[in-house]
């Protein structure tokens, strides 16, 4: 590989794990929101995801200046192509995280202790399948990438245990039918965090082996 090529896919890489720390920190914010929510704290989560933005338009425009004037082929030219597919994915997952503080804020009355109980633990699982499968492109590892995809059930179940746990409070308790819906609302958006993070080990997998697994049944991900 020239030394040329080498030393813009190493900034690149180095590019996309800070982008990747950023997010996750992002979304660590956020989900501290719903149990403490705070104007100043959602306000600054507004300006990181401007620096998200950034962070976005940067690397995809090292990755096209990478295609013109390197003309890389075979896997690097995979792991240029996956780089854009993921630093989209993190841009919407910052976005998410955005979205879950500013349902946080409404959340007055709060709605039961045990239901947000039950987001951490979920918010806990779509984070660590988020740093799994950015571990996987870093290792290449297409199998961690599988794991990833495979834990996307759980988090579902999860989202409509959820779901149907605040349908019930909001049957018994009208008062708490505002604050429940923004909670629900909060519960789906930590679930596109790990839609996301699918996403993203997809493509991992797309980069180690050339296959595109994307709407592929269960089988394909043992």
């Amino acid at each position: 590989m020239p030394i040329h090529l080498t030393r813009d896919l190493d900034l690149l890489h180095r590019n996309l794990l800070s982008m990747c720390t950023l997010v996750e920190e992002m979304i660590h914010q956020a989900v501290d929101e719903l149990v403490k929510p705070r104007l100043e704290s959602s306000l600054k989560l507004r300006i990181e995801d401007d620096e998200i933005d950034r962070w976005d338009v940067q690397i995809e425009e090292e990755c096209l200046k990478i295609l013109a004037l390197h003309q890389p082929v075979a896997i690097d030219l995979r792991r240029i192509t996956t780089v854009m597919k993921i630093v989209s994915e993190l841009e919407r997952v910052a976005d998410l995280g955005v979205n879950i503080a500013e349902r946080a804020s409404g959340m007055v009355p709060r709605p039961n202790e045990c239901i947000l109980e039950k987001l951490k633990a979920m918010v806990h699982l779509a984070l660590d399948m988020l740093h799994r499968s950015i571990d996987a492109y870093v290792e290449l590892d297409s199998e961690k990438a599988r794991s990833v995809c495979r834990d996307d059930d759980t988090v579902d179940a999860w989202n409509q245990g959820i779901i149907e746990d605040l349908i019930a409070v909001m049957q018994e308790a009208p008062e708490l039918i505002k604050s429940s819906m923004h909670l629900f609302s909060a519960s789906r958006h930590v679930e596109r965090v790990a839609d996301h993070a699918t996403n993203i080990a997809e493509d991992v997998v797309y980069l180690v082996e050339g296959e595109i697994i994307r709407h592929r049944s269960e089988l394909t991900l043992r």
